[in-house]
């Protein structure tokens, strides 16, 4: 609104500098963008992501398969263990040693992390697998990826609200440069002449 009326202001006045009308239409234009046109790219942003997470969820559940395995024995973890899931989760999740059945019918054995708070031989508990067996994350859900698109759409407009606003300053800024420089130039001819009588008559 500053910006209308800055325009508004400015429209006859006789005191008015070609910058002063040039910084409002400047504040003017970076309005329109960020009210008009930075929506519009937040919501084409957060669109496409939904669309390529959508389709990495449609992926992963087609690729990947929750299947029953068995404990063997529980595995003693280190101090430093890498698994970022059970270092997350350290009290409902256990590392085993179990036997399951991959997807494609084959018998497979290896270390695992299990939702087992005490597991002990015998336990059954689910894991995700690919097609041979090979253990992998847990598919992305549908509710997830929304939310990541989402915060893509609104990590966009941020940005791009914080871009339109720092290029209005910078322009502004070379404005207010140039002001200065051309008042420096003007004082330095009235300089010689400042505090005569009859000076600049």
């Amino acid at each position: 609104m500053r910006a209308i009326g800055g325009l508004w202001r400015w429209r006859h006045n006789p005191l008015r500098r070609g910058t002063d009308l040039a910084e409002a239409w400047v504040a003017l234009a970076a309005i329109v963008l960020i009210v008009a046109v930075v929506p519009l790219v937040g919501v084409a942003v957060g669109a496409a992501a939904q669309s390529a997470l959508q389709q990495s969820v449609r992926d992963q559940r087609a690729a990947r398969h929750e299947v029953a395995a068995t404990v063997v024995r529980k595995l003693a973890l280190g101090p430093m263990d890498p698994d970022p899931e059970t270092a997350a989760g350290r009290d409902a999740h256990s590392r085993v040693m179990a036997n399951w059945t991959a997807p494609d019918g084959t018998s497979q054995h290896g270390a695992v992390t299990a939702a087992l708070k005490s597991p002990v031989p015998g336990d059954h508990f689910t894991i995700w697998t690919d097609l041979h067996g090979r253990t992998v994350p847990r598919p992305l859900d549908g509710a997830t990826a929304t939310t990541h698109a989402v915060l893509a759409g609104f990590g966009v407009v941020v940005m791009a609200v914080g871009l339109v606003e720092g290029g209005r300053r910078l322009i502004v800024w070379r404005m207010v440069l140039r002001r200065y420089v051309r008042w420096d130039r003007a004082w330095d001819k009235a300089g010689p002449d400042w505090g005569r009588t009859g000076a600049g008559s």
